[in-house]
């Protein structure tokens, strides 16, 4: 199939340890899959950690952790959500791994959407959407010019990378308005190739038309590989450019097994 397909790592539970990591991002470079992703979590409520037991890995430290460990394969998240960090500082982290990594991170962001985690870092979740495009108007300003300023201070930004490319979580037509506005593709949270179809043509006619690039980046959980060919045809004939695999997984062989299993179905 044409359709590249990249990989969810899991950054969380116990499944979370260096030498799983490192294994599964060998693995899924060497089967030349096209990325692998990470998700967000900062601050889990206790009874909110079924399936993680509140353990969550910081998305970028992982990236740029897993970026030594490969050699090509792309590094995304999936999704980062803006609110949780300043944009400066942000910013910096997201300079620094693309630098470090030679350019492999795609940045899916997302404006979130657990109130307690909101809470513990003391960001009011009303605000969420306007700190999210603020967010991402800042890293756009800052990977396009050597100066800066944040709070009326001038700076230098410093390492200045290639801006990775930014696709921005939630439904349409909220995130497809800011996708269109701000970003370089649309990571809906369906994956419903019925629903997603004419969703996914009104965005890229309205990004064809104001002269924006226009992706869509979405999930697909494999785990019958009897349904595997017909989901990712479905989902590419909806419109769909990049699909990030799930797959589950406990261990090493459980994910090596599974990796296989997919490939073998789509090839």
């Amino acid at each position: 199939m044409s359709i590249p397909i990249g990989i969810t790592l899991r950054n969380m539970g116990k499944e979370s340890t260096p030498g799983l990591l490192a294994h599964c991002a060998a693995e899924a470079e060497a089967a030349g899959l096209h990325s692998i992703w990470v998700t967000d979590h900062i601050a889990i409520p206790p009874d909110d950690a079924e399936g993680s037991g509140g353990r969550y890995l910081d998305p970028l430290a992982t990236l740029a952790w897993l970026g030594a460990q490969t050699t090509d394969i792309m590094l995304g998240t999936g999704v980062l959500v803006l609110p949780y960090r300043p944009a400066l500082p942000l910013a910096k982290w997201i300079a620094t791994v693309q630098e470090l990594t030679g350019e492999r991170l795609i940045l899916g962001v997302g404006i979130g959407w657990m109130k307690p985690e909101f809470d513990a870092l003391g960001v009011p979740l009303k605000d969420r959407a306007k700190i999210s495009e603020d967010a991402i108007q800042f890293l756009n300003d800052g990977f396009a010019s050597d100066v800066m300023t944040a709070n009326g201070q001038d700076f230098l930004f410093k390492p200045r990378p290639k801006r990775p490319p930014i696709l921005i979580g939630g439904s349409a037509p909220h995130a497809t308005d800011r996708a269109v506005r701000l970003c370089d593709g649309w990571f809906p949270m369906s994956n419903d190739p019925v629903a997603l179809a004419p969703e996914i043509k009104a965005y890229k006619g309205q990004a064809n038309a104001a002269s924006r690039p226009a992706s869509v980046t979405t999930f697909a959980r494999m785990d019958d590989p009897v349904t595997y060919r017909d989901k990712v045809q479905a989902l590419e004939d909806a419109g769909v450019d990049l699909i990030i695999a799930s797959i589950p997984y406990d261990t090493a062989d459980e994910f090596s097994a599974g990796l296989e299993a997919m490939q073998t179905a789509l090839s």
